[in-house]
């Protein structure tokens, strides 16, 4: 039962292509539901992010990644053959090696980013909640997660701060060169937006705003990093003020639109306004770019600030993508054992059966008369024969093969000590 892997990411579909897949956490638990009645799913778990969306599965031998495909276009109202150019399917090692690269950022946008690690974690228990995690997915990603923990904690790829929120700020001090004379506002109060909040406050920020539906997460949020909360209904009338605005919200539709922006710039005399929109789907509307005196940047748009970025991470990464190679290889020499301890059951069992065949026909012939002795003698040959036949066949197929290592390797599971004569 090999893990198969399908999906796309921000290297495969362009945000327009990601933001209509992505699953958001209102529809993960319904989306589980709907796969797991798939036949031929043994076991899923779907990480969906901004970046991302994948699934990780184990199928029945008869099942193929198709039924995968199927279910994500079906459950997304899109057109398989629409969707198809931008999907990969990984399958076996090349899918373990994946998930192990997925959780500790080195397949992500920003070369080590942390996020991901809590959206993997988010999955793992989305599955279990689901009931469609099994003991192969359960363990590959308790080996995912084990991989980034010392991914962070025996290699420096955690040690500068790039991430897209830091990416944003950069982008941000380059436009502005003094960012402690600017106002920023961002909308949404979720991690991304901690990140960029925490990001300002280092780099000297005049005065921060944070915006959300809730109030209350908003003040939360402002509290930790010297800032004040607004509610989304403030919204426009706060926008004239705001020099710099980030926006990552999960809201299925814009936050912010045309006609609001418009008329903000005109009370702000057309001073320029920086906008970064980190949500997919996206929660500034397109047109708000045709707008002069707007300078607004997308996820895929801070590629180039990330790619600095990522340079300094390099020899890092080359460090961690060892740890990934020596995490798989763990990962598959356990789902080795569970073919060797299946193999072993049956071989118990077949000795079993030959024990109670042998003793039945033992005591048969004892109530038959005939001496114990000779019967004892009778049943070890006949023992010894029964059990003996099928490592001997295996012995004489590796003999045929004429590979030396598979049969030193036979002769050592049945004990037989290589350094001894077969007379002694």
């Amino acid at each position: 039962m090999p893990v198969v892997t399908l999906g796309l990411n921000h290297e495969s579909a362009p945000l327009a292509v990601r933001e209509q897949v992505v699953l958001s956490a209102e529809t993960l638990d319904s989306a589980l539901s709907a796969l797991a009645e798939r036949p031929g799913v043994r076991e899923a778990a779907v990480l969906s992010t901004c970046n991302r969306t994948e699934i990780y599965a184990v199928l029945a031998p008869e099942a193929t990644p198709a039924i995968l495909h199927r279910w994500l276009a079906q459950q997304q109202d899109l057109d398989p053959d629409w969707l198809d150019p931008y999907l990969y399917t990984l399958e076996g090692r090349d899918a373990v090696v994946h998930l192990l690269r997925v959780a500790a950022g080195l397949d992500s946008l920003v070369l080590g980013e942390p996020q991901i690690l809590g959206q993997a974690k988010l999955a793992y228990h989305s599955a279990a909640g689901a009931g469609l995690l099994g003991q192969i997915l359960d363990r590959l990603f308790q080996h995912a997660f084990s991989l980034a923990k010392r991914v962070r904690t025996e290699t420096a790829i955690g040690a500068h701060p790039v991430s897209v929120a830091f990416a944003a700020v950069t982008l941000a001090r380059q436009i502005f060169d003094r960012l402690d004379r600017r106002r920023a506002l961002l909308i949404g109060a979720g991690e991304m937006i901690e990140l960029t909040a925490r990001h300002f406050r280092e780099q000297g920020m005049g005065e921060l705003v944070i915006a959300n539906r809730s109030r209350e997460r908003a003040e939360s949020l402002a509290s930790t990093c010297g800032g004040s909360a607004l509610g989304l209904d403030e919204l426009e009338a706060f926008l004239p003020r705001a020099d710099i605005i980030i926006s990552c919200t999960a809201s299925p539709e814009p936050v912010l639109h045309y006609d609001q922006v418009r008329a903000s710039l005109r009370q702000r005399r057309h001073e320029p306004v920086f906008m970064v929109d980190l949500a997919v789907p996206r929660d500034i509307e397109t047109r708000i770019d045709q707008l002069e005196d707007v300078y607004l940047y997308t996820v895929d748009d801070l590629r180039d600030v990330i790619d600095r970025n990522q340079r300094n991470r390099a020899a890092a990464a080359t460090e961690a993508e060892a740890l990934v190679q020596e995490q798989a290889d763990r990962f598959m020499d356990w789902v080795r054992t569970l073919d060797a301890v299946s193999a072993i059951r049956r071989f118990r069992r077949h000795g079993e059966r030959q024990r109670e065949y042998a003793l039945e026909q033992a005591r048969r012939e004892i109530s038959a008369g005939q001496p114990p002795e000779q019967v004892l003698e009778a049943l070890a040959h006949r023992l010894t024969r029964k059990l003996l036949h099928l490592p001997t066949l295996g012995l004489r197929e590796a003999a045929r093969s004429g590979d030396p290592e598979t049969i030193r390797q036979s002769r050592r599971m049945l004990g037989i000590d290589e350094s001894r004569d077969d007379d002694e």
